[in-house]
Formats: C-alpha cells, structure tokens, sequence
C-alpha cells in the first residue's frame, strides 16, 4: 500500500493534505475495546467507570470508504486481532521506537 498511497499524492504540490482513515467500519466503545483486549491478551486493565468529563464527546465516528475508493484497502482484521497484534508489539518493544 506505501507506494499506492504516495501515488495517490502526486500532483498535490499545492501542499495539501489527504486524510484517509483506516479502520473496519465497525465501531465499538472504550468498555467494549478495553473488555476485548483483556479476554484476547488474558491480562487485566486497570479502569475505573467514571462519568464523561466536560468537553468529552459522546461519540466519534469514521468513514474508512475513502481508502477503498482512493488505495483499493479495505481491513481484513477486526478488534480482537488488533488488540493481539498491539500488546504483542508492545511486550516486545517495553521503551517503544528505537530504543
């Protein structure tokens, strides 16, 4: 995909930015992707329920079409093979990048 996506930015030498998200189309909440990482990664996270704080939004929402449409990508994985795939990343790499 790297060079389908550089391709996609030639000829904008005005300078502008494309934003592609990327992502399933299939949302879920902060309990439901916390509660997925615990039962994928057989660890527990620490959390607390609380109510929303000022300024929190109640909902976010992405559409990843523009990625079908521009690159021809589209996910093959979900939730449970994201949150395998981040903590093994992470477990791996404690300090994260370059370290």
């Amino acid at each position: 995909m790297p060079s389908v996506a550089l391709g996609a930015l030639e000829g904008q030498a005005d300078g502008s930015v494309l934003t592609v998200n990327l992502g399933t189309g299939r949302g879920c909440s902060v309990l439901e992707l916390v509660e997925t990482f615990e039962r994928v990664n057989g660890v527990k996270v620490p959390r607390a329920i609380a109510p929303r704080r000022p300024g929190d939004i109640a909902e976010c929402y992405a559409d990843a079409s523009l990625a079908k449409r521009v690159f021809g990508w589209e996910a093959k994985r979900g939730l449970d093979e994201m949150c395998r795939d981040a903590w093994n990343w992470q477990r791996r790499n404690p300090e994260g990048y370059g370290r």
